[in-house]
């Protein structure tokens, strides 16, 4: 069983930034992994960042550069910041935990647990 919320959201101009916040609760070390996806309207699902217990991480090549996940485990809090923003980056932002594998820590389909999500709205 785990939880996870989601915060940080908002609305913020191109070029600016954010930093996400995702809280766990439960038991989210039993979990390969955690990632962040988005989703924005009339628009599938996209993983943009993933992280294993271990720490190593990868990124979608949209986001690449511009953001970076990382995890604080004495605060079961994981995050995203997002550097750079554009307008493209407007969606809904869901962090995520699963038992995935390393080839599929940006693939939706291997978590199994969901936030809520976060609103990130970029104008141009």
């Amino acid at each position: 069983q785990v939880h996870l919320v989601e915060s940080g959201g908002g609305s913020v101009q191109a070029g600016g930034s954010l930093r996400l916040s995702c809280a766990a609760s439960g038991y989210p070390y039993i979990t390969y992994g955690m990632g962040w996806f988005r989703q924005a309207p009339g628009k599938e699902r996209e993983g943009v960042a993933g992280i294993d217990r271990r720490g190593s991480t990868r990124y979608a090549d949209s986001v690449k550069g511009r953001f970076t996940i990382s995890k604080d485990n004495a605060k079961n809090t994981l995050y995203l910041q997002m550097n750079s923003l554009k307008a493209e980056d407007t969606a809904m932002y869901y962090c995520a935990a699963g038992f995935g594998s390393w080839t599929g820590i940006l693939s939706s389909a291997e978590y199994a647990y969901w936030g809520q999500g976060t609103q990130v709205t970029v104008s141009s």
